[in-house]
């Protein structure tokens, strides 16, 4: 069997809908108080790229350090939990997936990888590295916005969920929980789920991990205006923006944003109204981008209790930078009483 024919790409991001989707979306996050942009606008294919190059920063200490944890403890979890397949969320290039996939095709050559991203160019790069590296690896990508339910995932057999990289913190309760609570519902008894979290630690690692001296950060942040641009068809200025990163030490997360340089008025002709929507920023004014959740093991395990999930082991790196949390869904019983 061929690569191609080992590869199985599922769009169902219809992009007429999403477009139509996208638009609500953003006229609404950028008229809250403070103004937003939701970070899934983030990867675009430029994005995806600029993201795979803050992995390799120094300051980042995320995808270092989760990666030398999966890297000793793949091997342990995939024989506890006897997974045959792997369904990741948010998967990206999929460089950290190899050491699951590593340790599950040493078992079960004929292994099956469902990997759901909304970048598609994302999904293809990493079937064109990891069908050769896994002679007999099935891979099924899927172009979907996992922060929705799942929807058309094929049956399998006992599969290890994974949702990695802290992305869980890109969300504020209870938004986090309503996610991992999905994630629980397309789960079977069978199945396992390990979620990758970032820790609370010290302030000047954490927000050195947001302003990187090469300015990566910075420039990946300011695209998300490009993206923004697109859908809606206006003409933000990244250049004439001014990254922000810090800790909020109220609500326990990094937050990004983006402060206008001067005044910025925007006439926006993507929306159904007949008129423009004008949107008006002051000098200083402050786009929220992202946030990013910092955490202890009692607040992680007390999510996935909410969510309907079970915890069954807590790992935690070296340096208590990082923890991984695998868990299995709650029976039905048990879940509605958490509930």
């Amino acid at each position: 069997m061929t690569d191609h024919e080992r590869l199985i790409l599922d769009r169902q991001l219809d992009p007429a809908t999403r477009q139509a989707d996208a638009r609500r979306e953003l006229r609404a996050a950028l008229e809250r108080d403070p103004r937003e942009i939701p970070s899934k606008y983030f990867y675009d294919d430029a994005g995806s790229e600029l993201f795979e190059r803050i992995t390799e920063l120094p300051e980042y200490y995320l995808t270092r350090v989760e990666t030398a944890m999966l890297r000793d403890l793949a091997p342990g979890l995939i024989e506890r939990t006897g997974a045959c397949e792997l369904l990741e969320l948010g998967s990206g290039y999929s460089i950290k997936t190899e050491l699951l996939l590593d340790a599950i095709c040493a078992r079960h050559p004929h292994a099956r990888y469902l990997a759901i991203d909304v970048a598609e160019s994302a999904l293809r790069a990493a079937a064109a590295r990891l069908l050769p590296r896994y002679p007999e690896l099935r891979m099924h990508g899927i172009v979907a916005d996992f922060t929705r339910p799942l929807v058309g995932v094929p049956e399998g057999e006992a599969r290890l969920f994974a949702f990695l990289g802290s992305t869980i913190g890109n969300f504020a309760q209870p938004a986090a929980t309503e996610l991992l609570r999905s994630i629980a519902d397309a789960m079977q008894p069978q199945d396992r789920f390990l979620l990758g979290v970032d820790l609370f630690k010290d302030l000047i690692t954490m927000e050195d991990a947001y302003n990187d001296a090469e300015g990566i950060t910075a420039e990946f942040n300011r695209n998300i205006l490009r993206v923004v641009n697109e859908h809606l068809q206006c003409w933000f200025e990244p250049e004439n923006f001014d990254h922000v990163a810090f800790y909020d030490d109220l609500n326990c997360w990094i937050e990004m944003r983006l402060r206008t340089r001067h005044s910025v008025m925007l006439r926006i002709f993507a929306f159904d109204d007949e008129r423009p929507y004008i949107l008006d920023l002051t000098r200083g004014e402050e786009i929220r981008t992202e946030i990013s959740c910092k955490y202890t093991r009692a607040q992680v395990e007390a999510m996935l209790r909410a969510a309907g999930l079970e915890p069954l082991e807590w790992h935690v790196a070296a340096n208590d930078f990082f923890g991984l949390a695998l868990a299995r869904r709650l029976p039905p019983d048990a879940a509605s009483t958490d509930r």
